[in-house]
């Protein structure tokens, strides 16, 4: 991420834009990107720092400087760290998810990504889930993404559940937004460092380190 946007920024200022600034991969990220589209991402941070460019097409020039071509170069910079590195579960997740099953409780993940099939696989996890709401989905019904609550309330549709009866956990504050935006019934936020204000702010109703610190109540 941070290769991706200092090269662009670099070749903005030399293009006679806003002086060189790296991006910051902890605040920038988490208040721009984290929880977006790959373009809604791109743009919302270019936004951020009074930068407009062009929002091309899948037609652009792998170096083409433009949104869609940003977020081509994103995602195969994405695919390449997932087929190195893997994916690792959060803390707890996979024991709260065995846990939610065990209680027969319908679980959904809601993800702005187009990659939370292969992710959700790498991490071991796609079998402790009964659906996904991801960015695939999202294009395919024309449902715009995050801070917008439409993936949310689509994943409860689908799982046949009022939104007021769903709980939702979430680490993006584009994501905590939607739901709160949604009328869900709880929100938690997940704080994965340095983020528990600005997560109660988004709408979280109460925020956890990680997942290790919630239980599913024996019926």
């Amino acid at each position: 991420m941070e290769a991706l946007f200092d090269a662009a920024l670099r070749r903005i200022a030399e293009g006679g834009g806003p002086p060189f600034r790296p991006f910051d991969a902890r605040a920038e990220y988490h208040a721009f990107v984290d929880g977006r589209r790959r373009e809604d991402g791109v743009r919302s941070f270019l936004a951020a720092r009074g930068i407009v460019l062009p929002e091309g097409s899948a037609a652009d020039a792998e170096d083409a400087m433009s949104v869609a071509a940003l977020a081509r170069r994103k995602q195969a910079m994405f695919m390449a760290a997932l087929r190195e590195r893997g994916a690792d579960p959060a803390a707890g997740a996979v024991d709260l998810l065995r846990a939610a099953r065990r209680a027969r409780l319908p679980v959904a993940v809601v993800s702005a990504s187009r990659n939370c099939a292969a992710v959700l696989a790498a991490a071991g996890l796609d079998r402790l889930v009964d659906l996904r709401v991801d960015g695939v989905d999202a294009a395919a019904l024309g449902l715009p993404g995050k801070p917008a609550p439409d993936t949310f309330l689509e994943a409860a549709r689908r799982l046949g559940v009022l939104p007021a009866r769903c709980v939702v956990f979430e680490d993006a504050l584009a994501g905590v937004e939607a739901a709160r935006r949604g009328g869900f019934g709880l929100v938690v936020g997940v704080d994965r460092g340095g983020q528990a204000e600005a997560l109660r702010e988004h709408g979280a109703d109460l925020v956890v380190r990680d997942l290790t610190e919630v239980a599913v109540a024996e019926a």
